[in-house]
């Protein structure tokens, strides 16, 4: 299956794959929907209580944007970071946009040309500290190895993908996460929770991004 990508200058992006008939518009902005649930709410949230290596699983990789702004958040922390994606953006499409450039940071634009010249299914360095690993797979079929401290989920809705929102789905993720990690997405509808809850996570609700009321944020608790 392909994507179709269409990317404007203020860092919004529409992102279609026919075959599913989904079509993702990030209106208010990719950076600051992404910045608000994976970075602020994820990453910097564990970094606070967890010194040290992280190891980040992202569902999916996308546009490789919440793994730029990952490796840019980590500022020399190790991170180990997982990526799944079962419908890659092509290097001309990830070259179209401009995320790196929005970002006025130094060293991202190339990083980010780096994430998207990285070899699928291997571990490959993209700075001596930041790991990454994209896996081409669709997550039904994967098969965790691995003990996680957060989880990014961001699979399109619910209702174009409800088979990756299930209690299954959940309990997968759930049993191969540290305990005290966390998952973050930005869905917070009541069939989700309930499958989150149902799987083992403590569930938190906060503030969602521009334009979404509420986000979720779960927890493995520390004794299960």
């Amino acid at each position: 299956m392909e994507r179709i990508l269409e990317a404007t200058a203020d860092g919004s992006h529409t992102i279609s794959i026919p075959e599913l008939q989904v079509t993702y518009h990030s209106k208010h902005g990719a950076v600051q929907e992404s910045m608000h649930v994976f970075i602020e709410a994820g990453l910097r949230y564990k970094m606070q209580s967890s010194p040290g290596a992280l190891t980040i699983l992202e569902m999916g990789f996308g546009t490789g944007l919440n793994a730029l702004l990952s490796l840019l958040e980590a500022e020399g922390r190790e991170i180990w970071y997982e990526s799944l994606e079962a419908y890659p953006v092509s290097l001309e499409m990830a070259l179209q946009l401009n995320y790196a450039a929005l970002l006025k940071k130094q060293d991202a634009v190339e990083h980010f040309k780096a994430m998207h010249l990285a070899a699928w299914n291997e571990w490959v360095n993209v700075t001596p500290e930041f790991y990454l690993y994209k896996r081409e797979t669709a997550l039904e079929a994967f098969h965790p190895t691995g003990n996680y401290d957060i989880v990014y989920f961001d699979a399109f809705a619910p209702t174009a993908q409800p088979e990756l929102w299930t209690e299954s789905v959940f309990k997968k993720l759930f049993d191969n996460m540290k305990p005290g990690g966390i998952l973050v997405t930005y869905c917070s509808k009541g069939i989700v929770r309930r499958a989150m809850q149902a799987a083992g996570f403590s569930i938190e609700k906060i503030p969602g991004p521009p334009g979404k009321r509420e986000m979720v944020r779960a927890t493995k608790p520390m004794t299960t």
